[in-house]
């Protein structure tokens, strides 16, 4: 993934977003191998081939927002198990225009925020994983379909010290360590899973502590909202999230569960460290029964699957930053709750 490539498919991605309706085409089977793989947010969801991804996801949305532009605030790369991965986060900007994915147009300047990570082969994505907020274009629009957020609702920041845009690679030795810290935390979140961690005192004080920066910044979907330092991760999200899900699989935690992880392609799909950034993704990453209250809705004991990315920035030798596209209306949908549906009965009152 040297300087070339990476300025390559930088380009190609803007190229997709700011073209022509008339270049759209074009451009798509300059980035996508034909029989490209997209996965994406509900109620997208999975396409295969570059004319499905022209039909289902990338006509509509530019018919949608016609001055569509791309502004990333992350741009790295990386390879993972033999896979070379680009991997982004920003936001899509454009004048809501037209009805999209049934959310009513408002013709108001919006903002789709994104986390994406692309497989890139021979000089074309063979597999797109896009966490697109469709739940945060819907907040835009004036519906609200779930209680309260806990967390800031809004744009996401970007790096507090500017340099998320990694165009020229970075130092292997930086990257390494980097993401060993990224997973050194993860597994503490996974060893540390006694009923002692399910108290906020418990999470606070737990092995988790060693790796967050004083003032870390924790920016969560639509639906969960930004939180800012540790006891705000823990209150606004870490505990309600294991309170409702106590009984998580992950990547972490898998003893006893690999057969279902397996069946379900479980786990991280990508761990990449570019520099001062890492990244890891699931489709899903994590599976766990629905065993509390979460947004609003009770305990279902349904199994859930997670679509869930998670971009870091390391900074002063600890994790600062860390950005959490998730598909929450695709969870909601697994617990009965059909978000867009509340929102076309707001719609018509």
């Amino acid at each position: 993934m040297n300087q070339d490539i990476r300025r390559a498919f930088y380009q190609l991605l803007h190229d997709l977003t700011e073209c022509r309706d008339q270049d759209l085409s074009h451009s798509l089977q300059a980035l996508y191998s034909s029989d490209v793989e997209w996965r994406g947010s509900y109620p997208i969801n999975e396409k295969r081939g570059v004319d499905a991804v022209f039909e289902d996801v990338w006509r509509p949305l530019k018919h949608s927002f016609p001055d569509l532009e791309r502004r990333d605030l992350i741009f790295m790369a990386g390879s993972y198990e033999g896979r070379d991965y680009i991997a982004t986060v920003g936001h899509f900007c454009g004048n809501f225009e037209k009805d999209w994915l049934t959310i009513p147009a408002n013709n108001n300047p919006t903002y789709i925020r994104y986390g994406e990570v692309h497989q890139v082969k021979d000089g074309k994505i063979v597999q797109s994983n896009c966490l697109w907020d469709i739940l945060d274009v819907m907040r835009q629009a004036g519906y609200w379909p779930l209680p309260p957020s806990t967390g800031l609702e809004g744009r996401w920041a970007g790096p507090n010290t500017g340099n998320g845009i990694q165009l020229s690679t970075s130092p292997e030795e930086l990257s390494a360590e980097n993401m060993k810290q990224t997973l050194l935390m993860q597994k503490s979140l996974g060893d540390n899973n006694g009923p002692e961690h399910f108290t906020r005192d418990g999470l606070i004080n737990m092995e988790q502590k060693n790796y967050w920066h004083p003032k870390m910044m924790w920016y969560g979907p639509s639906g969960i909202g930004t939180t800012r330092s540790l006891a705000g991760f823990v209150d606004y999200h870490q505990l309600p999230f294991r309170l409702a899900f106590p009984n998580r699989m992950s990547s972490s935690l898998w003893d006893g569960h690999e057969d279902l992880m397996k069946e379900l392609n479980a786990g991280h799909y990508i761990r990449v460290g570019d520099g001062d950034f890492t990244v890891t993704g699931g489709w899903p990453s994590v599976v766990s029964p629905h065993d509390g209250e979460f947004l609003g809705s009770g305990a279902t004991g349904k199994m859930l699957q997670m679509r869930v990315m998670d971009f870091y920035h390391h900074h002063e030798g600890l994790i600062r930053e860390n950005w959490v596209p998730i598909d929450i209306i695709f969870m909601m949908k697994q617990m009965g709750v059909d978000v867009f549906q509340r929102m076309h009965n707001e719609w018509k009152q």
